[in-house]
This record gives structure tokens, C-alpha cells and sequence, in this order.
């Protein structure tokens, strides 16, 4: 059994906990369609993942292209990449060109980037046991950020990690490797500040699909060799490597239509 990503899809088992919401059968093209389906999954209760080690943990990041003033529009070239590691070996890579789905805009990032992520996550050669995302989860106006979002299209556990929050507030940890500190979102617990390398800014981890903030936390600690977890950064980097060499071979916006 196949389902829109390149991996077998996982069999619900009998008795086993309904995952609360379909998986979106296509990303929304409008805001109005985005806020449905957001305001959907934000009433969605999947059963709980839980990190152990020896999972196998991947990142996915999109770089669009440079040059572009102010928050970008639909059609704007997009590099993605992926990867995935299992301990401190990464065993998937995958990266590709695109194009964001529309402009960024507050709390509707699945527009710009959601078909773009999916697309370059399942283009690894093995479904993650969980995938961190350049996105946020449960800090997010209707809880339903870009990285809850893409777990549930996946039908993936994810995390989100971010530089900042979005809406969530929290003092920062004490600056000692491992030490975190919750964020909050009128009064709900959503995620931890976590500070993965000491002298250096803590990471947001975020609660999103299928996780709660206490496993985001043990996630990105779990992973972070560097500030930021090995999966994402290499991700990242196979998505600035592959902007650079279609800017370096002088392909331009119409290269990739």
C-alpha cells in the first residue's frame, strides 16, 4: 500500500489509537482553505510518539532564491533539502528544485512551503521515524504550524525548530549544554528554549505532530552535535548547496518552470 510519498504507508493496527484527522489529500492554495484545514488538525488528537535512540531522525529545509525584496510571491524558485540520520550516520539525502506555492505571510507558511517540503522528504529513500522542520508546531495561532502541518500529511512524527518563536513566550535556560526552558502559549505548554551548545543562542524546539514539548526537547539534545540538529543542518545545507550550483551554471527563474 502506497500513498503520495514514495514509502509504504503505515497500517493502522486494530485497537490502535485513530490519528485523529486525515492527512490532507493536497496543501491548500488559499488562505481561506489553509485556516479550514488548520483550524481541522488543531482539533486533532494523534496518538503520542516517543523518542528512543536509534531512531531514525531527518530534516528538511527550503532555500528560495536569492535576490527576491520583501516576503517573496507564488512561483518563486525554491531549493529543498532533506536528510536523515540514524545516530551520528546519515544514511538519505535528497535534494531538489521547486517553486514556493505563494509569499510568506504570518501563521500561513504551509502555502509558501508545504507542497515543497513533502515533495523533497519523500524523495528520501526511507520513511523517518521522526522529521525536524525549519517550522513551528503548537506555537501558532490556530496550533497548527508549518512543521504539525507536514507531520500530518506525512503521516510522520515531526518537530519544529526555529531560531525564535512565533507567539510563544518563555525565559531563555541557563547557558550549560542541555539545559532547557518551557515555552508557553497562553497558558498551554508548546515547546522548550533549548540550549544545545553552551556560549551559543538556545534553539526553539517545538511540540507539533504527534509530539508533545518534553519529546521535541529530547529530540533536538538527542541530535545536536552543532546549535543546530545534524538532520536540519545537513538538510540545510544540501538546499544551499543546490541553490548555489543553479546560480553557479547560471540557471535563472525560468529554468525551472
Amino acid at each position: 500500500m502506497t500513498g503520495e510519498t514514495g514509502w509504504p504507508r503505515t497500517v493502522a493496527r486494530r485497537g490502535q489509537p485513530d490519528s485523529g484527522a486525515p492527512p490532507p489529500s493536497a496543501w491548500p492554495t488559499t488562505v481561506r482553505d489553509l485556516v479550514a484545514v488548520q483550524d481541522a488538525l488543531r482539533d486533532a488528537h494523534p496518538p503520542g510518539w516517543r523518542w528512543t535512540p536509534g531512531s531514525l531522525v531527518a530534516g528538511c529545509f527550503a532555500a528560495p532564491a536569492r535576490g527576491h525584496a520583501g516576503p517573496g510571491a507564488a512561483g518563486q524558485p525554491v531549493w529543498a533539502g532533506a536528510a536523515a540520520y540514524r545516530g551520528r550516520r546519515c544514511v538519505g539525502r535528497a535534494a531538489r528544485p521547486a517553486r514556493a506555492g505563494a509569499g510568506y505571510a504570518f501563521g500561513l507558511l504551509a502555502l509558501r512551503f508545504g507542497a515543497v517540503l513533502q515533495a523533497v522528504v519523500a524523495a528520501l529513500p526511507e520513511r523517518p521515524d521522526v522529521l525536524l522542520v525549519d517550522a513551528t508546531g503548537l506555537d501558532h495561532p490556530r496550533r497548527t504550524g508549518l512543521a504539525r502541518h507536514l507531520g500530518a500529511v506525512l503521516d510522520v512524527p515531526t518537530v519544529g525548530v526555529t531560531h525564535r518563536t512565533l507567539l510563544a513566550r518563555g525565559d531563555w535556560p541557563p547557558d550549560q549544554r542541555g539545559a532547557t526552558a518551557p515555552l508557553w502559549l497562553d497558558g498551554e505548554l508548546v515547546g522548550h528554549w533549548v540550549r544545545t551548545r553552551s556560549g551559543r543562542r538556545p534553539v526553539a524546539a517545538h511540540a507539533a505532530w504527534r509530539t508533545d514539548a518534553e519529546t521535541a526537547a529530547r529530540v533536538v539534545l538527542a541530535t545536536a552535535g552543532h546549535r543546530t540538529p545534524a538532520p536540519l543542518r545537513e538538510a540545510r545545507r544540501l538546499a544551499r548547496q543546490a541553490r548555489a550550483a543553479a546560480a553557479s551554471a547560471g540557471y535563472g527563474a525560468t529554468r525551472y518552470r
